[in-house]
Order: structure tokens, then C-alpha cells, then sequence
């Protein structure tokens, strides 16, 4: 099997799965929102997200987001194909990130956008380039220890039918309020109040898949008093009502 590289425009469209392949989704334009293991990000111009292998994400775009996106294969490809660096790509692709990309690799990343991708070639050996280019220093994550994720989304799921606020994730972090904003904006490219709201809208889009619960039930359970503003969050964060991902589901 060998890499791919393809460009591709997500839509508002909702997209939830895993592949048995790593990927890695650089950002060209517009801003793509990701849940990565429950975890909150956002690619856009000049920021790659690192999917290892069988990594379960979903991602949505409510702008649109163009991105190149790089398949890789197996390990035995990066074994195979990065020789010295191989040891370093398969770190790298061994965990989800969100790394920040600096000049060289911005333009990298361009001209492979700007080249014809079907050409094997070319997809060969700018998988190669891509991979050994964030195996320097310069691909570094986003700065700052990583905040505790998994205590928000406890916390979140919990407490998801109160008002939540941020100083419940700030007092949860052992941060302030602005210093907390700051780094969600640097991890995640996204505030905490987003991601306080995605994550209550996709606990709600669990619910109306795998439970039969009215919709104004759900709505209660996620935090929302008023069933015609819920259906308005679901419908701006997922393009569809409730009541039609239900039927998708």
C-alpha cells in the first residue's frame, strides 16, 4: 500500500470515523473543527493534526476548510521509506497533536497543494518530505503543558443539564480565566465556551443516536431550556435538525 495525498473541502457536513492509517490534515484555508479521543481542536493555515493509526475523530467545518490531507500507509512504509528518520516519524504518528507549522514547512505544504497529487511520484516523495520535515525542530506542539482534557470532559458530561461556565473549567485547570483562554486558543484554536458547546451538542448527538429519548429530553439533558434553541445549536454545529441526524443516525 502506499501514501496518498489528496485535497479536500469539508463542508458543514458532520464526519465521524477511524481508518486503519495514520493521517495527518494540514490546513490551507477556512477552519477545521476536530474531536480527536474527546479531545477539542481546530486546523486551519499554517497548523497540521497529527490521526494515528485507528484514532477515532469526527470533524466539521462551519465555513468550509480546505486542507491537504497525507495518508500514510502502514509502518513498514515509514520503516521502508524514511530511513534515519523513521524512528522520529513513527513517534510522531504514535500520538494525536496539533503542531504548529513554521515558514519552510508552510511552504512545503503550499507547493504540494499547487502539484498534481495523482502523480505517484510526487505523492511519494512529498509524503517523504512532509514526514521528515516535522521530524525537526521547527514541528514543534503548540507551547505549554496540555490541559486536562479528560477532567473537563468528566466534569462536562457530569454537569451537562447546569449552567457551566469557564471558570468551572479554570478552577478545574487551576488557571485563570484569561490565562485559561489563551491556552485553549493556542491548543485548540478554539475559546472555552466553544468547547464547552461542542461538547454538550455532541453528547446531544450521541443521545439521539443511540437512545430513543424525546428530543426536548436530550435538550434538557445537554443544558438547553428551550427545545427551539437546542435544534438551532444542532442545526448551525452539524448542518441537519435533531430530528433528521436522528434518521441518520
Amino acid at each position: 500500500m502506499s501514501p496518498t495525498l489528496t485535497l479536500r473541502h469539508y463542508l458543514e457536513a458532520p464526519i465521524a470515523h477511524s481508518h486503519d492509517h495514520a493521517q495527518l490534515v494540514f490546513g490551507l484555508s477556512g477552519h477545521l473543527d476536530l474531536e480527536v479521543d474527546g479531545r477539542g481542536s481546530q486546523v486551519r493555515e499554517s497548523s497540521v493534526m497529527v490521526l494515528p493509526f485507528s484514532t477515532h475523530h469526527a470533524c466539521i467545518s462551519r465555513d468550509g476548510s480546505r486542507c491537504l490531507v497525507l495518508d500514510v500507509p502502514t509502518e513498514h512504509w515509514v520503516v521502508q521509506s524514511l530511513g534515519e528518520h523513521a524512528d522520529a516519524s513513527r513517534r510522531l504518528l504514535d500520538q494525536p497533536a496539533r503542531l504548529a507549522l513554521d515558514a519552510r514547512q508552510h511552504q512545503l505544504v503550499q507547493w504540494l497543494a499547487q502539484s498534481p497529487v495523482h502523480d505517484p511520484l510526487i505523492v511519494q516523495q512529498g509524503a517523504v518530505l512532509l514526514l521528515a520535515s516535522l521530524n525537526h525542530p521547527q514541528g514543534q506542539p503548540l507551547p505549554g503543558r496540555r490541559l486536562p482534557y479528560a477532567a473537563f470532559n468528566s466534569h462536562i458530561e457530569r454537569h451537562a443539564a447546569r449552567p457551566l461556565q469557564v471558570a468551572d473549567l479554570a478552577r478545574i485547570a487551576d488557571l485563570s480565566v484569561p490565562r485559561l483562554h489563551a491556552r485553549f486558543m493556542a491548543e485548540c484554536g478554539q475559546t472555552p465556551m466553544d468547547y464547552l458547546r461542542s461538547r454538550r451538542l455532541h453528547m446531544a448527538l450521541r443521545l439521539l443516536r443511540e437512545t430513543s429519548l424525546p428530543i426536548g429530553e436530550i435538550a434538557e439533558r445537554v443544558g438547553y431550556a428551550s427545545q427551539s434553541a437546542f435544534c438551532a445549536a444542532m442545526l448551525r454545529a452539524f448542518g441537519a435538525s435533531p430530528g433528521a441526524l436522528r434518521r441518520a443516525g
